[in-house]
């Protein structure tokens, strides 16, 4: 068969070009060759969509959470189930018995596979060092500022200082 197509392949190109009366039409590629490239280009075409690369998009993080939620289930009963906590307070419990209270500017909290809970923060005070009545004037200051002609800088920042003076101002309650 292979012969066949081979002689009906030359009788073919033995007529010479229309433009080359003494040129001959070369041939360059053997046809079982040429077959299985026509093959191969049409596997390309139909590719399944695992080889496609995937569509390139930007991706954007989601939006912090204004509070951490809290969910505390016993096999019987669920005790809290999404309940907001009071940001920036940690109470440590220890082993006398006795317990001492922080306040945090903020941070994250890593439980290690060996049971042993390791809490990062940027800053952090003990909550006896605060008074009521210090917080009271700091957040009267900064409520000057927010509300008077400061710059754009001391207008954000006193919005800053605000805002964590408010949540001390609740967690000495």
């Amino acid at each position: 068969m292979a012969k066949r197509y081979l002689n009906e392949v030359e009788n073919r190109n033995s007529g010479l070009h229309p433009s080359y009366p003494n040129a001959k039409i070369p041939q360059l590629i053997s046809p079982p060759i040429m077959n299985s490239m026509r093959f191969a280009r049409a596997a390309l075409r139909v590719r399944p969509t695992t080889f496609k690369a995937p569509a390139l998009r930007r991706g954007y993080a989601e939006a912090v959470a204004d509070k951490i939620k809290l969910s505390l289930a016993l096999p019987h009963q669920s005790v809290y189930r999404s309940q907001d906590v009071v940001s920036s307070l940690v109470e440590v419990i220890e082993e006398s018995g006795g317990s001492k209270q922080f306040f945090l500017s903020g941070g994250f909290a890593v439980v290690q596979p060996n049971s042993s809970l390791s809490i990062n923060a940027v800053e952090g005070f003990p909550l006896e060092d605060f008074s009521a009545e210090a917080v009271r004037s700091q957040i009267a200051e900064a409520q000057k500022i927010v509300g008077g002609n400061g710059s754009e800088q001391d207008i954000a920042e006193a919005k800053i200082e605000l805002e964590v003076l408010e949540t001390l101002q609740a967690v000495l309650k």
